[in-house]
Protein backbone atom coordinates (compact mmCIF):
# COMPACT_ATOMS: atom_id res chain seq x y z
CA UNK A 1 0.00 0.00 0.00
CA UNK A 2 1.42 3.39 -1.13
CA UNK A 3 0.92 5.91 1.95
CA UNK A 4 -0.19 9.18 1.52
CA UNK A 5 2.80 11.66 1.27
CA UNK A 6 3.19 14.97 2.84
CA UNK A 7 6.35 17.19 2.24
CA UNK A 8 7.34 19.94 3.93
CA UNK A 9 8.80 22.95 2.09
CA UNK A 10 10.45 26.23 2.83
CA UNK A 11 13.21 28.66 2.40
CA UNK A 12 16.30 27.41 4.36
CA UNK A 13 16.41 27.91 8.47
CA UNK A 14 12.67 27.84 9.03
CA UNK A 15 13.01 24.66 10.94
CA UNK A 16 12.06 21.70 8.27
CA UNK A 17 14.36 19.36 9.31
CA UNK A 18 13.58 20.25 13.06
CA UNK A 19 9.39 19.50 11.96
CA UNK A 20 10.80 16.76 10.34
CA UNK A 21 12.09 14.69 13.31
CA UNK A 22 9.37 15.90 15.39
CA UNK A 23 7.03 13.96 13.05
CA UNK A 24 8.64 11.04 12.86
CA UNK A 25 9.92 10.98 16.84
CA UNK A 26 11.17 7.63 17.60
CA UNK A 27 10.41 5.81 13.86
CA UNK A 28 13.63 7.11 12.31
CA UNK A 29 15.49 4.63 14.10
CA UNK A 30 12.42 2.03 14.54
CA UNK A 31 13.65 -1.69 13.69
CA UNK A 32 16.60 -2.77 14.46
CA UNK A 33 19.85 -1.90 15.20
CA UNK A 34 22.08 -3.91 12.32
CA UNK A 35 24.67 -2.65 10.74
CA UNK A 36 24.55 -1.80 7.36
CA UNK A 37 20.74 -1.00 7.53
CA UNK A 38 20.36 2.20 6.55
CA UNK A 39 17.66 5.12 7.66
CA UNK A 40 17.37 7.73 4.99
CA UNK A 41 16.95 11.28 7.04
CA UNK A 42 15.23 13.22 3.93
CA UNK A 43 12.41 10.23 4.00
CA UNK A 44 10.56 8.27 6.39
CA UNK A 45 6.89 7.18 7.60
CA UNK A 46 5.30 8.84 10.58
CA UNK A 47 1.78 8.40 12.63
CA UNK A 48 -0.80 10.69 13.56
CA UNK A 49 -4.34 9.33 15.39
CA UNK A 50 -3.35 5.48 14.48
CA UNK A 51 -2.46 6.29 10.68
CA UNK A 52 0.23 6.31 8.58
CA UNK A 53 1.73 8.66 6.16
CA UNK A 54 5.00 9.23 4.47
CA UNK A 55 7.21 12.35 4.82
CA UNK A 56 9.85 14.11 3.20
CA UNK A 57 12.07 16.98 4.53
CA UNK A 58 13.30 19.05 1.26
CA UNK A 59 15.36 20.72 4.41
CA UNK A 60 17.64 17.28 4.22
CA UNK A 61 18.43 17.47 0.55
CA UNK A 62 22.02 18.86 0.22
CA UNK A 63 22.14 20.63 -3.21
CA UNK A 64 25.94 21.99 -2.87
CA UNK A 65 27.00 24.94 -4.67
CA UNK A 66 23.80 25.82 -6.68
CA UNK A 67 22.14 29.58 -6.14
CA UNK A 68 20.10 30.28 -3.36
CA UNK A 69 16.94 30.63 -5.22
CA UNK A 70 17.80 27.69 -7.09
CA UNK A 71 18.34 25.62 -4.46
CA UNK A 72 14.32 27.05 -3.24
CA UNK A 73 13.04 26.29 -6.88
CA UNK A 74 14.96 22.51 -6.50
CA UNK A 75 13.13 21.76 -3.17
CA UNK A 76 9.54 23.04 -4.18
CA UNK A 77 10.02 20.83 -7.57
CA UNK A 78 10.64 17.90 -5.73
CA UNK A 79 7.57 18.42 -3.31
CA UNK A 80 4.92 19.04 -6.61
CA UNK A 81 6.12 15.91 -7.88
CA UNK A 82 6.06 13.47 -5.03
CA UNK A 83 3.52 15.03 -2.29
CA UNK A 84 -0.24 14.37 -2.07
CA UNK A 85 -0.53 17.27 0.61
CA UNK A 86 2.41 20.36 1.10
CA UNK A 87 3.75 22.02 4.30
CA UNK A 88 4.61 25.38 3.77
CA UNK A 89 7.12 26.10 6.45
CA UNK A 90 7.44 29.34 7.23
CA UNK A 91 9.30 31.56 9.86
CA UNK A 92 7.69 34.14 12.63
CA UNK A 93 10.96 35.72 13.76
CA UNK A 94 12.28 36.82 10.12
CA UNK A 95 8.25 37.62 8.84
CA UNK A 96 7.44 37.30 5.27
CA UNK A 97 10.24 37.39 3.14
CA UNK A 98 11.23 38.16 -0.62
CA UNK A 99 12.52 33.81 -0.56
CA UNK A 100 9.00 33.02 0.91
CA UNK A 101 7.17 34.77 -1.48
CA UNK A 102 9.33 32.81 -4.13
CA UNK A 103 8.28 29.65 -2.58
CA UNK A 104 4.51 30.52 -2.51
CA UNK A 105 4.82 32.08 -6.42
CA UNK A 106 6.01 27.79 -7.38
CA UNK A 107 3.71 26.32 -4.96
CA UNK A 108 0.80 28.61 -6.73
CA UNK A 109 1.52 26.44 -10.22
CA UNK A 110 0.66 22.61 -8.30
CA UNK A 111 -2.25 21.15 -8.30
CA UNK A 112 -1.22 19.92 -4.80
CA UNK A 113 -2.96 21.29 -1.59
CA UNK A 114 -0.95 23.48 0.68
CA UNK A 115 -0.85 23.87 4.86
CA UNK A 116 0.56 26.84 5.30
CA UNK A 117 2.37 27.20 9.12
CA UNK A 118 4.41 29.69 10.71
CA UNK A 119 7.46 27.79 12.75
CA UNK A 120 9.46 29.65 16.24
CA UNK A 121 6.14 31.01 17.41
CA UNK A 122 7.84 29.66 21.12
CA UNK A 123 6.31 32.65 22.93
CA UNK A 124 2.69 33.46 22.76
CA UNK A 125 2.84 36.77 22.88
CA UNK A 126 4.20 36.36 19.06
CA UNK A 127 1.07 34.55 17.41
CA UNK A 128 -0.19 38.02 16.50
CA UNK A 129 2.70 38.62 14.02
CA UNK A 130 1.37 35.22 12.04
CA UNK A 131 -1.36 37.08 10.24
CA UNK A 132 1.26 39.28 8.20
CA UNK A 133 1.68 35.20 6.45
CA UNK A 134 -2.27 35.79 5.07
CA UNK A 135 -0.80 37.73 2.44
CA UNK A 136 0.84 34.42 1.20
CA UNK A 137 -2.31 33.76 -0.08
CA UNK A 138 -2.79 30.19 1.41
CA UNK A 139 -5.44 30.87 4.15
CA UNK A 140 -5.49 30.68 7.72
CA UNK A 141 -1.55 29.98 8.39
CA UNK A 142 -1.11 27.93 11.57
CA UNK A 143 1.47 29.29 14.60
CA UNK A 144 3.98 26.23 15.14
CA UNK A 145 6.92 25.70 17.50
CA UNK A 146 9.48 22.99 16.22
CA UNK A 147 11.41 23.09 19.60
CA UNK A 148 8.75 22.13 21.94
CA UNK A 149 5.51 20.67 19.64
CA UNK A 150 3.06 23.56 20.23
CA UNK A 151 0.70 23.50 17.57
CA UNK A 152 1.93 20.36 16.00
CA UNK A 153 -1.71 18.29 16.33
CA UNK A 154 -3.26 21.80 14.36
CA UNK A 155 -1.37 21.07 11.70
CA UNK A 156 -1.15 17.51 11.31
CA UNK A 157 -5.34 17.43 11.28
CA UNK A 158 -5.20 20.42 8.56
CA UNK A 159 -2.85 17.95 6.32
CA UNK A 160 -4.77 14.69 6.74
CA UNK A 161 -8.26 17.08 6.25
CA UNK A 162 -6.26 17.42 3.05
CA UNK A 163 -5.37 14.06 1.96
CA UNK A 164 -7.19 12.11 -0.86
CA UNK A 165 -9.14 9.78 0.23
CA UNK A 166 -8.23 6.14 0.07
CA UNK A 167 -9.42 4.50 -3.25
CA UNK A 168 -10.75 1.80 -3.70
CA UNK A 169 -8.72 -0.18 -6.69
CA UNK A 170 -9.69 -3.11 -7.54
CA UNK A 171 -8.25 -6.63 -6.09
CA UNK A 172 -4.99 -7.18 -8.12
CA UNK A 173 -3.75 -10.87 -7.24
CA UNK A 174 -0.63 -10.57 -9.35
CA UNK A 175 2.95 -10.96 -7.47
CA UNK A 176 4.27 -7.47 -7.31
CA UNK A 177 8.45 -7.20 -7.08
CA UNK A 178 10.97 -4.59 -8.11
CA UNK A 179 14.52 -3.73 -8.29
CA UNK A 180 16.34 -1.86 -6.62
CA UNK A 181 20.26 -1.02 -6.70
CA UNK A 182 22.95 1.26 -7.28
CA UNK A 183 22.87 3.11 -10.86
CA UNK A 184 24.28 1.34 -13.41
CA UNK A 185 24.14 -2.36 -12.18
CA UNK A 186 21.77 -3.55 -14.68
CA UNK A 187 18.14 -3.03 -13.51
CA UNK A 188 16.63 -1.78 -16.28
CA UNK A 189 18.54 -4.53 -18.70
CA UNK A 190 16.99 -6.75 -16.66
CA UNK A 191 13.48 -6.01 -17.18
CA UNK A 192 13.86 -5.51 -20.75
CA UNK A 193 15.55 -9.39 -20.90
CA UNK A 194 12.67 -11.15 -18.35
CA UNK A 195 10.05 -9.55 -20.90
CA UNK A 196 11.71 -9.98 -24.03
CA UNK A 197 11.25 -6.60 -25.12
CA UNK A 198 12.16 -2.78 -25.13
CA UNK A 199 9.89 -2.18 -22.46
CA UNK A 200 11.80 0.60 -20.46
CA UNK A 201 14.73 2.73 -21.68
CA UNK A 202 18.63 1.53 -21.21
CA UNK A 203 21.55 3.28 -21.36
CA UNK A 204 24.77 3.15 -19.96
CA UNK A 205 24.74 6.28 -18.06
CA UNK A 206 24.08 6.15 -14.62
CA UNK A 207 20.62 7.27 -13.41
CA UNK A 208 19.47 7.08 -16.73
CA UNK A 209 15.78 5.89 -14.97
CA UNK A 210 14.16 8.59 -13.09
CA UNK A 211 10.34 6.86 -12.30
CA UNK A 212 9.00 3.78 -11.32
CA UNK A 213 7.81 2.00 -14.19
CA UNK A 214 5.05 -0.95 -13.56
CA UNK A 215 5.09 -3.92 -16.22
CA UNK A 216 2.61 -6.77 -16.16
CA UNK A 217 3.17 -10.07 -17.23
CA UNK A 218 2.38 -13.72 -17.08
CA UNK A 219 4.51 -16.57 -16.56
CA UNK A 220 3.01 -20.31 -15.88
CA UNK A 221 -0.77 -19.24 -14.26
CA UNK A 222 0.82 -16.64 -12.37
CA UNK A 223 0.70 -13.00 -12.97
CA UNK A 224 3.01 -10.43 -11.93
CA UNK A 225 3.79 -6.74 -11.59
CA UNK A 226 6.89 -5.87 -12.10
CA UNK A 227 8.29 -2.41 -11.06
CA UNK A 228 11.47 -1.40 -12.42
CA UNK A 229 12.97 1.88 -10.18
CA UNK A 230 15.54 4.61 -10.69
CA UNK A 231 18.46 3.79 -8.97
CA UNK A 232 19.23 4.96 -5.50
CA UNK A 233 22.53 6.85 -5.66
CA UNK A 234 25.02 7.45 -2.45
CA UNK A 235 23.77 10.66 -1.08
CA UNK A 236 27.02 12.25 -1.13
CA UNK A 237 26.76 11.85 -5.37
CA UNK A 238 23.27 13.28 -5.96
CA UNK A 239 23.24 16.35 -7.68
CA UNK A 240 20.12 17.09 -10.10
CA UNK A 241 16.71 17.86 -8.43
CA UNK A 242 15.34 14.88 -10.47
CA UNK A 243 17.83 12.21 -8.78
CA UNK A 244 16.87 13.60 -5.40
CA UNK A 245 13.35 12.37 -5.52
CA UNK A 246 14.04 8.81 -8.00
CA UNK A 247 15.51 7.58 -4.43
CA UNK A 248 11.77 8.40 -2.83
CA UNK A 249 10.17 6.98 -5.45
CA UNK A 250 12.35 3.99 -5.20
CA UNK A 251 11.19 3.33 -1.44
CA UNK A 252 7.62 4.08 -2.37
CA UNK A 253 8.12 0.95 -4.97
CA UNK A 254 9.19 -1.08 -2.50
CA UNK A 255 6.36 -0.06 -0.02
CA UNK A 256 4.03 -1.74 -3.10
CA UNK A 257 6.13 -4.78 -3.87
CA UNK A 258 5.48 -7.90 -2.48
CA UNK A 259 9.16 -9.26 -3.42
CA UNK A 260 12.34 -6.58 -4.13
CA UNK A 261 14.98 -8.17 -6.08
CA UNK A 262 18.29 -6.59 -4.97
CA UNK A 263 20.99 -5.85 -7.93
CA UNK A 264 24.54 -6.39 -7.88
CA UNK A 265 27.24 -5.77 -9.66
CA UNK A 266 29.57 -8.71 -10.75
CA UNK A 267 31.70 -7.02 -12.49
CA UNK A 268 32.25 -3.67 -9.96
CA UNK A 269 31.51 -6.55 -6.79
CA UNK A 270 29.50 -5.30 -3.58
CA UNK A 271 29.71 -1.62 -2.48
CA UNK A 272 28.88 -0.09 1.11
CA UNK A 273 25.76 1.53 -1.32
CA UNK A 274 24.48 -1.76 -1.76
CA UNK A 275 24.44 -2.92 1.42
CA UNK A 276 22.57 0.42 2.30
CA UNK A 277 20.55 -0.08 -0.35
CA UNK A 278 19.37 -3.52 0.42
CA UNK A 279 18.63 -2.17 4.29
CA UNK A 280 15.52 -0.13 2.43
CA UNK A 281 13.95 -3.56 1.72
CA UNK A 282 14.95 -5.43 4.98
CA UNK A 283 13.31 -2.75 7.19
CA UNK A 284 10.26 -2.63 4.68
CA UNK A 285 9.86 -6.99 5.70
CA UNK A 286 10.00 -7.73 1.69
CA UNK A 287 10.98 -10.93 0.63
CA UNK A 288 14.43 -10.55 -1.04
CA UNK A 289 16.17 -12.18 -3.22
CA UNK A 290 19.33 -11.11 -4.20
CA UNK A 291 20.37 -10.91 -8.17
CA UNK A 292 24.30 -10.33 -9.03
CA UNK A 293 24.10 -9.39 -12.81
CA UNK A 294 27.05 -9.40 -15.36
CA UNK A 295 28.07 -12.52 -14.58
CA UNK A 296 29.52 -13.39 -18.04
CA UNK A 297 31.80 -9.84 -17.75
CA UNK A 298 34.11 -12.22 -15.41
CA UNK A 299 36.95 -13.49 -17.60
CA UNK A 300 38.34 -16.03 -15.29
CA UNK A 301 36.16 -18.22 -14.04
CA UNK A 302 36.15 -21.84 -12.67
CA UNK A 303 34.08 -24.46 -10.46
CA UNK A 304 34.74 -22.34 -7.25
CA UNK A 305 34.21 -18.75 -8.83
CA UNK A 306 30.63 -18.94 -7.58
CA UNK A 307 31.20 -20.47 -4.13
CA UNK A 308 33.57 -18.07 -3.43
CA UNK A 309 31.73 -14.91 -4.60
CA UNK A 310 28.16 -16.54 -2.40
CA UNK A 311 30.35 -16.59 0.56
CA UNK A 312 31.22 -13.13 -0.17
CA UNK A 313 27.66 -11.62 -0.46
CA UNK A 314 27.20 -13.46 2.71
CA UNK A 315 29.64 -11.61 4.95
CA UNK A 316 29.00 -8.97 3.48
CA UNK A 317 25.35 -9.13 3.89
CA UNK A 318 24.93 -10.92 7.06
CA UNK A 319 21.49 -9.47 8.07
CA UNK A 320 20.32 -11.20 4.71
CA UNK A 321 21.21 -14.59 5.34
CA UNK A 322 17.39 -15.89 4.38
CA UNK A 323 17.74 -14.30 0.73
CA UNK A 324 18.50 -16.83 -2.14
CA UNK A 325 21.23 -15.54 -4.30
CA UNK A 326 20.81 -16.08 -8.19
CA UNK A 327 23.95 -15.39 -10.40
CA UNK A 328 22.69 -14.20 -13.49
CA UNK A 329 23.20 -11.58 -17.35
CA UNK A 330 20.89 -9.83 -18.62
CA UNK A 331 22.83 -9.32 -21.72
CA UNK A 332 23.38 -13.47 -22.52
CA UNK A 333 20.04 -14.05 -20.60
CA UNK A 334 21.94 -16.85 -18.70
CA UNK A 335 19.85 -18.43 -15.46
CA UNK A 336 17.02 -15.23 -16.24
CA UNK A 337 14.15 -18.31 -16.26
CA UNK A 338 14.38 -18.78 -13.08
CA UNK A 339 13.51 -15.53 -11.47
CA UNK A 340 10.01 -15.84 -12.14
CA UNK A 341 9.53 -19.14 -10.04
CA UNK A 342 11.73 -17.98 -7.16
CA UNK A 343 10.13 -14.76 -7.27
CA UNK A 344 6.54 -16.65 -6.88
CA UNK A 345 8.30 -18.86 -4.30
CA UNK A 346 9.42 -15.93 -2.18
CA UNK A 347 5.92 -14.77 -2.05
CA UNK A 348 4.32 -17.72 -1.24
CA UNK A 349 6.74 -18.07 1.90
CA UNK A 350 6.01 -14.14 2.70
CA UNK A 351 2.04 -15.44 2.85
CA UNK A 352 2.89 -18.36 4.63
CA UNK A 353 0.73 -19.14 7.69
CA UNK A 354 1.51 -22.36 10.55
CA UNK A 355 -1.33 -23.69 12.72
CA UNK A 356 -0.63 -22.99 16.56
CA UNK A 357 -1.06 -26.65 17.23
CA UNK A 358 2.22 -27.46 15.27
CA UNK A 359 4.34 -23.84 15.70
CA UNK A 360 3.98 -25.09 19.99
CA UNK A 361 5.46 -28.68 18.72
CA UNK A 362 8.30 -26.77 17.10
CA UNK A 363 8.78 -24.99 20.49
CA UNK A 364 8.57 -27.70 23.21
CA UNK A 365 11.52 -29.22 20.53
CA UNK A 366 13.39 -26.38 20.57
CA UNK A 367 13.19 -25.91 24.11
CA UNK A 368 13.96 -29.59 24.94
CA UNK A 369 17.61 -29.33 22.93
CA UNK A 370 18.40 -25.45 23.86
CA UNK A 371 16.66 -24.40 27.59
CA UNK A 372 15.87 -21.03 27.94
CA UNK A 373 18.48 -19.09 29.15
CA UNK A 374 18.95 -17.56 33.07
CA UNK A 375 19.43 -13.08 33.54
CA UNK A 376 20.10 -11.96 36.58
CA UNK A 377 19.36 -15.18 38.22
CA UNK A 378 15.61 -14.82 36.45
CA UNK A 379 14.76 -17.59 33.76
CA UNK A 380 13.14 -17.16 30.61
CA UNK A 381 10.19 -19.15 30.76
CA UNK A 382 8.18 -19.11 27.12
CA UNK A 383 4.18 -20.67 27.43
CA UNK A 384 3.04 -20.48 23.66
CA UNK A 385 3.75 -19.58 20.56
CA UNK A 386 1.43 -18.38 17.62
CA UNK A 387 1.45 -16.62 14.15
CA UNK A 388 -0.42 -13.18 14.07
CA UNK A 389 0.36 -12.13 10.42
CA UNK A 390 2.28 -12.31 7.17
CA UNK A 391 4.52 -10.91 4.78
CA UNK A 392 6.56 -10.83 6.38
CA UNK A 393 5.82 -14.11 8.73
CA UNK A 394 5.04 -12.26 12.24
CA UNK A 395 5.14 -14.62 15.50
CA UNK A 396 4.14 -14.05 19.08
CA UNK A 397 5.63 -15.75 22.24
CA UNK A 398 3.68 -15.34 25.16
CA UNK A 399 6.62 -15.23 28.19
CA UNK A 400 6.98 -14.54 31.92
CA UNK A 401 8.93 -11.21 31.09
CA UNK A 402 9.88 -10.06 27.60
CA UNK A 403 13.12 -8.64 28.56
CA UNK A 404 14.90 -12.02 29.43
CA UNK A 405 14.39 -12.95 25.55
CA UNK A 406 18.32 -12.52 24.88
CA UNK A 407 18.68 -11.54 20.89
CA UNK A 408 20.59 -14.61 20.59
CA UNK A 409 18.08 -16.41 22.11
CA UNK A 410 15.28 -15.07 19.61
CA UNK A 411 17.69 -15.86 16.66
CA UNK A 412 18.19 -19.11 17.48
CA UNK A 413 13.77 -19.64 17.70
CA UNK A 414 14.12 -18.15 14.05
CA UNK A 415 16.58 -20.15 12.90
CA UNK A 416 14.63 -23.33 14.45
CA UNK A 417 11.27 -21.80 13.04
CA UNK A 418 13.41 -22.06 9.21
CA UNK A 419 14.55 -25.65 9.80
CA UNK A 420 11.15 -26.58 9.74
CA UNK A 421 9.64 -24.41 7.73
CA UNK A 422 10.11 -22.94 4.24
CA UNK A 423 10.69 -19.57 5.00
CA UNK A 424 13.32 -18.96 2.23
CA UNK A 425 13.83 -15.24 1.12
CA UNK A 426 11.77 -13.67 3.78
CA UNK A 427 12.75 -12.26 6.79
CA UNK A 428 10.42 -13.81 10.49
CA UNK A 429 9.87 -11.00 12.88
CA UNK A 430 9.36 -12.63 16.76
CA UNK A 431 7.75 -10.47 19.13
CA UNK A 432 7.53 -11.09 22.58
CA UNK A 433 4.26 -10.73 25.12
CA UNK A 434 4.09 -10.81 28.38
CA UNK A 435 1.55 -13.46 29.64
CA UNK A 436 -1.25 -12.32 31.75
Amino acid sequence: MVLPTLAIVGRPNVGKSTIFNRMIGERVSIVEDTPGVTRDRIYGKAEWLGKQFALIDTGGIDIGDEPFLQQISDQAEIAIDEADVILFLTSVEAGVTDADERVAQILYKADKPVVLAVNKVDNPERRNDIYDFYSLGFGEPYPLSGSHGIGLGDVLDAVFAAFPDEGTDAEDDSIKFSFIGRPNVGKSSLVNAILGEERVIVSPIEGTTRDAIDTKFVHGDQEFTMIDTAGIRKRGKVYESTEKYAVMRALRAIDRSDVVLVVLDAETGIREQDKKVAGYAHEAGRGIIIVVNKWDTLKEKDNHTIQEFEQHVRDEFQYLDYAPIVFVSAKTHQRLTNLPGMIEKVSENQNRRIQSAVLNDVLLDALAVTPTPTINGKRLRIYFMTQVAVKPPTFVVFVNDPDLLHFSYERFLINQLRKTFDFDGTPIHLIARKRK
